[in-house]
């Protein structure tokens, strides 16, 4: 690619930085431990502009013994000349005023991730201090600023060969509640570029433990593709994947059929996790509904069927990832994560319409799997509909519909009420004589729910524990019927003993939610009790506590006579608390602690959920050889 011009004529500036120090949860979302990562993002947004422009082919995150962070890439380097109207350095203009950046010439970008030009300022703004190197025209140019505030002027250093921009920052401590910075969650995300960004290599390393990690994938997203799918049995391989420009759109699709039974699509536009879908998630499902119905109607595959698949069932056990890169992108919804650019709903069914049909053609043994699938969700469908129409039935005949063993709360506002879903009898027994009967309800569960992950809706309503479970929440369940409206608690607790089957519970129940009740997980709705590990007695002093850390901060004082007179009750099951300690640890509003469950990333969870509960042994070994030195307690 040819070296286009790149000067300070490109800097456009849009101004105002002094509200950003005091509400910076307007630019990064909040000052927890999710804005704190999400600086790092708003750099490597920048140098991946590069990459998406053509000028950069590496990305290298530090992340430093005193957690600042350093991001180096090798694109073209900010520009370093007098900006024409600001008659300061570009990179000055760049570091230090909102709305400024190459973004809004489409000269420089045509395509770009950072949108709005306040990246690297809000960045600045939020750091203790700053420092650009930028390797451009065979020299080192180094600037510094602390919160915001240009600390020295544009120093021209030693001669380089290098090119590209190198940004280091140290996250303010009086703004954030925490600045030490976690891999996993930054490796989560850059791996996600390097899947959107096919050839891109990008370095992740932490000096604190010389960890290392690199993730370059020739393959882009068919290996996104084939990354998401590990603990699925698929029905063809590769994925199948389709690459064009339509209507000076490029788009990328990758899609593969798998043996499990919940469809899991992901979304992109330059980048951006467009996790609300939009123009080109419809054009994607018009697309694959109209080319299966085509390719099964004109192969006579559907003889025995009464009418055509609907889009559910040509997306029962579909994995598949839709980016998209466009120049103007509107982008709408709650989160403002929903694509709303028309023209692009179109430019993906066309494109998909025709390849896909290119597909099924030339690989017909994959494509009778394929609709033989298709024909078999379409069957359970209509089983499931029976069964939930026989459920309805049912309950309108019954004076009260509600599950027996649910004990309900008598307040009728569902927005004070809450659901403890209980392990067991004899725990549920204490939860509901413990309880606040005015706004808490308990439903206890016998054993473990079916695995959702190997099993058809019409399974799951065949279970009488999920059938209790779906009917005492009251939402209804599947696209059809669910209704998150109609919810009758705000808060929906998970409460298990602290041994391996509660864990197995939990996460049963979680991968249930998560799969056919996903808005009560993104809505914020359900969350996980904390009951106490240990109750500790030192005389007549009692103390609950949650972790093995804190028992041992609580004993390492105690000499060892002192020790020696120490009561300490170690609770595998919430059975073994009275209703009154069981109240005052773990129930009470005012003294519990509770986890609410959120997803920071789509296809994170998708495949955390997929390694656990799927087909394939392997990936699930591979989980618990790598995950199992962070393990703090182990039930054997």
């Amino acid at each position: 690619m040819s070296q286009k011009e790149y000067t300070a004529q490109n800097i456009q500036v849009l101004k105002g930085l002094e509200a950003v120090r005091k509400r910076p949860a307007m630019y990064i979302g909040d000052v927890t431990n999710k804005g704190l990562h999400h600086l790092v993002y708003e750099i490597v947004d920048n140098s991946i502009d590069e990459a998406l422009a053509g000028y950069a082919s590496k990305i290298s995150v530090i992340i430093g013994k005193d957690d600042t962070i350093t991001v180096e890439d090798d694109g073209r380097g900010i520009p370093t000349d007098m900006h024409p109207i600001e008659k300061k350095p570009a990179v000055e203009v760049i570091m230090t005023v909102l709305h400024a950046g190459g973004k809004f010439d489409k000269s420089s970008y045509k395509v770009s991730g950072g949108l709005h030009g306040v990246g690297a300022s809000v960045v600045n703004a939020l750091s203790e201090w700053c420092e650009v190197n930028i390797f451009r025209d065979g020299k080192i140019h180094t600037q510094t600023y602390s919160k915001g505030i240009t600390q020295s002027e544009l120093v021209v250093g030693e001669n380089t060969e290098k090119r590209g921009t190198q940004v280091s920052f140290l996250p303010d401590k009086s703004i954030f509640q925490d600045t030490v910075y976690q891999f996993d969650i930054l490796s989560k995300r850059l791996r996600e570029l390097a899947f959107l960004n096919k050839d891109l290599e990008i370095i992740l390393f932490d000096e604190r433990d010389d960890r290392e990690e690199t993730y370059k994938y020739a393959g882009g997203i068919l290996e996104f593709v084939e990354y998401l799918d590990e603990g699925r049995s698929p029905i063809h391989k590769p994925p199948i994947y389709i690459e064009g420009i339509q209507d000076d759109i490029p788009i990328e699709i990758s899609l593969q059929y798998n043996s499990s039974y919940t469809e899991n699509i992901l979304t992109y536009c330059n980048n951006v996790n467009t996790i609300e879908g939009g123009a080109h998630l419809s054009g994607f499902k018009s697309a694959l509904t109209r080319s299966l119905n085509s390719y099964a109607q004109k192969n006579n595959l559907m003889k025995s069927e009464k009418s055509s698949l609907s889009g559910e069932d040509v997306r029962e056990g579909i994995t598949a990832v839709v980016s998209v890169k466009v120049a103007e992108p509107q982008f709408e919804g709650q989160t403002k994560t929903k694509l709303g650019n028309s023209e692009v709903r179109g430019a993906v069914e066309s494109l998909l319409n025709e390849k896909l049909t290119d597909f099924l053609e030339q690989n017909p043994a994959y494509a009778k799997r394929i609709i033989e699938k298709c024909i078999q969700a379409s069957r359970a469908r209509e089983a499931a509909r029976n069964a939930r129409e026989l459920t309805r039935r049912k309950s309108a005949l019954e004076s009260n519909s509600l599950p027996g063993k649910l004990a309900d709360c008598s307040s009728n506002d569902p927005g004070e009420c809450e659901i403890y879903l209980v392990e067991g009898d004899s725990a549920g027994g204490s939860a509901k004589q413990g309880r606040n009967r005015r706004f808490q309800a308990i439903l206890p569960l016998k054993g473990k729910i079916l695995n959702v992950e190997k099993a058809r809706l019409d399974k799951l309503l065949a279970n009488d524990e999920i059938k209790t479970i779906i009917t005492a929440l009251g939402t209804g369940i599947g696209s059809e019927d669910f209704d998150l409206g109609k919810l009758r608690y705000a808060k929906i607790i998970i409460m298990t003993d602290a041994d391996v089957d509660g864990s197995h519970i939990r996460t049963l129940l979680l991968t249930f939610f998560y799969r056919y009740m996903a808005d009560l997980v993104t809505q914020g709705n359900i969350y996980i009790a904390q009951p106490p590990l240990y109750k500790i007695k030192n005389g007549k002093k009692e103390e609950y506590v949650y972790t093995e850390i804190e028992k041992d901060r609580l004993l390492e004082p105690l000499s060892e006579e002192e020790r020696k007179k120490v009561s300490l009750q170690r609770y595998k099951g919430l059975g073994e608390m009275n209703p009154d300690q069981l109240w005052n640890t773990t129930m009470d509003p005012e003294t519990r602690t509770m986890l609410q469950v959120n997803v920071e990333s789509a296809f994170n969870a998708d495949h955390l959920f997929t390694t656990l509960m799927g087909d394939e042994v392997e990936p699930r070994r591979k989980f618990i050889e790598d995950n199992a030195r962070y393990v703090k307690n182990l039930d054997i």
